[in-house]
């Protein structure tokens, strides 16, 4: 434990070390594209380290100065399995990206999507006598929380603070200065199979790199797909990747829950490929131009060339209805969606004020999955684009970028975690199970 501690808070000194150098990458691992982002920050992003606790701040403070994408290699659902492939593929990204900003970069902020992320709710409480509530307060009620036995081989990725109370006043985003007998706050804390967290780092390493950070993709969506109010009033983001599909659910500014699917939009085109008997690429070409999932009777009569250069004449000169692509498509998207439905119910979502659905990542540009989605998931369901953000290149403003577009803001304004107080090593936070994300039924 303590050496997670200490791991995270020497990356987060990187950061402010990097922010005081005024310029920092961003990286966004994923099973489909490597994306890279060079950020310059000016004073007002570096003088934007206070705040209240954990809450989002506003994008300012930075600009995008250089960006690249290269296609991803040796990642599937999400986590590194040929770490020379990757590493060949994160050093194409970075030179691009350093290349257009003119400028060499030290630290690196990355993000992970998959690693079979695991979500728990934790609270504690501690009197105050009718003292003010001071920083060592907030310590304290932090180091009060009891871990969950999460299982070996697994590390907290992220471990915030997203509710404080004094006494039966609930919903503080930042109990300090104030007066009371009692003080209690609710954490959110994320773990993940720490293998996928020592692969990417060992992989960023590789690359001469200091890793200043790292965040779940499914986090960074939703801070940059889902507007203020969806975060305020209750949302969950679907962030539809190539490899997985991650969700996350936002109330209050924070996110309370999260999780992944190990299914993407890179299987909707395996199933093409292997229905129809073309490659890969091909598939890929024939799911962006010509796919949906609600078929007319228009799609019967439109006549996909299916091509190919075998020699074959018949083979090669075959078509397919776009009713049959369809068709093909259809079920495997349906399979996702209902998977998502299941950790959504799992996390209580129904029980949240607001329930709006927004769906991004590259999958999500499939024409009609938002009428799909909202039959599924029973929900409004909208497709959410990345914030704009100062510089961003128009390439990278599709949805296929929210990860990218929000680790830049996570990296610009990160919320409190666990590691920024300062916790006495005898009081460092000890185990048992919690129920996850209950306490916003009984707040809200």
């Amino acid at each position: 434990m303590m050496d997670l501690y200490s791991r995270q808070r020497s990356m987060r000194n990187m950061r402010k070390m990097a922010m005081q150098r005024g310029v920092i990458a961003v990286l966004d691992v994923g099973t489909s594209k490597i994306a890279c982002l060079v950020l310059r920050f000016d004073e007002s992003g570096r003088l934007g380290e206070e705040g209240e606790i954990g809450s989002l701040a506003g994008q300012s403070g930075f600009r995008v100065i250089g960006a690249a994408t290269t296609r991803s290699r040796g990642v599937r659902f999400g986590e590194i399995s040929a770490m020379q492939e990757t590493e060949r593929a994160i050093r194409t990204a970075l030179q691009a990206a350093q290349k257009m900003a003119g400028i060499r970069v030290d630290h690196v902020i990355a993000c992970l999507s998959g690693a079979e992320p695991r979500s728990y709710g934790l609270d504690a409480k501690i009197d105050l006598d009718g003292q003010t509530v001071s920083e060592e307060d907030v310590a304290r009620v932090l180091a009060r929380c009891e871990v969950p036995d999460y299982g070996e081989g697994r590390e907290v990725l992220h471990a915030q603070p997203v509710n404080f109370a004094i006494d039966h006043r609930s919903g503080l985003s930042d109990p300090r200065g104030q007066i009371g007998n009692e003080v209690s706050v609710d954490m959110h804390m994320l773990t993940v199979e720490a293998t996928a967290v020592q692969n990417l780092a060992h992989c960023i390493k590789r690359c001469d790199l200091e890793l200043a950070g790292v965040a779940s993709s499914a986090y960074v969506s939703g801070i940059a797909a889902l507007v203020e109010d969806e975060q305020e009033l209750g949302a969950a983001c679907i962030d539809m990747g190539g490899g997985s599909t991650g969700v996350s659910i936002f109330i209050k500014k924070h996110m309370i829950y999260a999780d992944a699917v190990r299914m993407g939009g890179d299987h909707v085109t395996s199933d093409i490929s292997m229905g129809l008997q073309v490659p890969a690429d091909k598939a890929e070409r024939m799911k962006t131009f010509y796919g949906g999932v609600h078929a007319t009777g228009m799609d019967d009569r439109e006549r996909i060339d299916i091509g190919g250069n075998t020699g074959d004449f018949e083979h090669d000169r075959r078509t397919v209805s776009r009713a049959e692509l369809i068709g093909i498509m259809r079920p495997r998207v349906e399979e996702i969606l209902e998977e998502v439905r299941a950790r959504l119910d799992a996390a209580g979502f129904d029980h949240l004020p607001s329930q709006k659905v927004v769906l991004t990542g590259g999958g999500s540009q499939i024409p009609g999955l938002d009428g799909l989605a909202s039959r599924i998931l029973g929900q409004q369901v909208r497709l959410g684009r990345p914030l704009r953000v100062h510089g961003l290149p128009q390439a990278a403003t599709g949805p296929g970028f929210s990860s990218t577009v929000g680790l830049s803001l996570f990296a610009a304004h990160p919320q409190d975690e666990w590691w920024d107080f300062d916790i006495p090593a005898e009081r460092y936070p000890n185990r048992s199970l919690r129920r996850a994300v209950k306490w916003f039924r009984d707040n809200w």
